[in-house]
């Protein structure tokens, strides 16, 4: 059992589990009854996703200065109300069963799916 970070539209791998979408905005020119199909993601957990505001940070960010500004506001938010009960909840739950979360960047390394799989690894989850 363990939680995987993907890119949302990528195949998915075998014993992914549930794909959990961890954006702002449900893929464009895509109907929401195809979201699954096509790989995107099962269910929309937009409370993961940064706020519109630091996306545009890491958007418009192009030094490593600019990034670390991305990743202290975007933990920033990860640690306040809802969002930190929902990382606890997914820590705990990659211990009991096998789920993925993602968002839609080519480069994980440039994109806050990083940071949440930094987040999770802090909280105990079990990563794949």
């Amino acid at each position: 059992m363990a939680v995987r970070i993907v890119r949302l539209g990528s195949p998915r791998s075998p014993g992914e589990g549930t794909r959990l979408g961890t954006v702002r905005r449900p893929p464009r020119g895509v109907r929401k009854e195809e979201f699954a199909t096509r790989d995107f993601y099962d269910a929309w957990l937009p409370t993961l996703a940064p706020q519109p505001e630091t996306v545009k940070l890491a958007l418009e960010g192009t030094t490593p200065r600019e990034w670390t500004t991305f990743v202290r506001r975007y933990r920033a938010e990860m640690a306040r109300g809802e969002a930190r009960h929902v990382l606890d909840a997914l820590a705990a739950l990659s211990h009991t069963a096998d789920f993925s979360v993602g968002c839609y960047c080519a480069d994980e390394s440039r994109c806050h799916r990083s940071i949440l799989r930094e987040l999770l690894a802090e909280r105990g989850a079990a990563i794949a």
